[in-house]
């Protein structure tokens, strides 16, 4: 078996351009998710980019005497994004290697 310099450099290429093609799909991607009925709210890149937090008046209010259910609403909502931002990363990875299974992506 012969080694091909020039087709591994080739190869090399086009997984550097997949990447940025990646890397472009995802941070153009955002998704939404919420804790608490909507008491908090959070915005996420598909990069895992926080882009925004809401937190309702009424949870603002409720929470004057207790910061420790707001932190654990904001963790939730946080926690909740990222996991959707996963599967918007996996769903991306799976549609441009063509349906191809790899081991841990």
């Amino acid at each position: 078996m012969d080694f091909d310099l020039g087709k591994m450099q080739q190869m090399l290429a086009q997984a550097r351009d997949m990447q940025a093609q990646m890397d472009e799909r995802l941070a153009a991607t955002t998704v939404e998710a919420d804790a608490g009925g909507g008491a908090v709210a959070v915005r996420m890149s598909g990069k895992k980019e926080l882009l925004k937090l809401t937190i309702a008046p009424a949870a603002a209010a409720a929470a004057a005497g207790d910061l420790t259910m707001l932190e654990d609403l904001i963790v939730a909502a946080v926690n909740a994004a990222a996991r959707k931002a996963d599967d918007a990363q996996k769903t991306a990875t799976s549609s441009m290697l063509g349906g191809m299974n790899l081991p841990g992506m």
